[in-house]
């Protein structure tokens, strides 16, 4: 469904993505992992425009979307994908039914009259009752909150679901619930699935595959397995979380 090929965007000077090639198949979870700074979050925006790459391609269905110049055309990819932000963000002004129907009203041409409907089943989906969209956000608490942006996702009908660390800042029963939300809507739903995580437990139970970025490069691009069994030093030490090997030296070394 999506193929990126020698993707490259520069931040002035820093060269944050440097020819990236990833290939991110249909129906499948694929985790891109890396640590903090390496480009995880630039890469999943570059894919859907929210930035400009300053070169190479992104392929969507074949089209390379790059060379979109029509706005209007542009907007029509992305109603493809859905993005849940690293920290919900959900209106603090809108209730919870509010927020999930936000991109019905703006995005689709669903009438009015089935909001409601397509609330509570999104909210179901995410594991919900139905009362719950009477709340305020302030009411909810944090796994709850990814819970309804992820709700808002789905009303929508996405083919791409973009995940920007799902998981972080929840306690490992609800990083848990989470990650077993995205192979849910996988079997249920059938959509493709990008991950960006530092998780490795979830990463390793929900990928069909998995790509490190470092320092702008992916260093591997394979199975959960072949990440257990790799020798590529960088990606061993990230997967084992080793304060001790060559991620570490250079750290000292800057």
């Amino acid at each position: 469904m999506i193929e990126i090929r020698n993707l490259r965007k520069n931040f002035g000077e820093k060269k944050v993505l440097k020819n990236v090639n990833l290939t991110i198949p249909e129906g499948k979870v694929t985790c891109i992992l890396g640590g903090s700074g390496c480009g995880k979050s630039t890469l999943i925006k570059c894919m859907i425009r929210l930035i400009d790459p300053n070169g190479g391609q992104i392929l969507v269905d074949g089209k390379d979307i790059t060379k979109i110049r029509s706005e209007v055309k542009m907007a029509a990819i992305r109603r493809h994908f859905g993005y849940l932000f690293q920290e919900g963000a959900l209106f603090d002004s809108m209730t919870v039914g509010e927020n999930v129907a936000f991109g019905l009203k703006y995005l689709t041409d669903v009438p009015p009259s089935q909001y409601a409907r397509i609330i509570r089943e999104k909210l179901a989906l995410v594991g919900l009752r139905e009362d719950v969209a009477a709340l305020n956000p302030s009411e909810l608490s944090g796994g709850m909150k990814k819970r309804v942006s992820l709700a808002r996702v789905l009303a929508v009908s996405p083919k791409v679901i973009l995940y920007d660390e799902p998981t972080t800042g929840l306690d490992p029963i609800m990083s848990d619930i989470i990650s077993d939300l995205v192979l849910d809507l996988k079997a249920k739903l059938g959509v493709t699935s990008v991950v960006i995580t530092h998780d490795m437990h979830s990463a390793f139970k929900i990928a069909d595959y998995i790509a490190f970025l470092y320092e702008g490069e992916i260093l591997l691009h394979g199975t959960p397995d072949e990440f257990r069994k790799t020798e590529n030093p960088y990606v061993k030490q990230f997967v084992t979380g080793s304060s001790h090997g060559p991620i570490q030296m250079k750290l000292m070394r800057e």
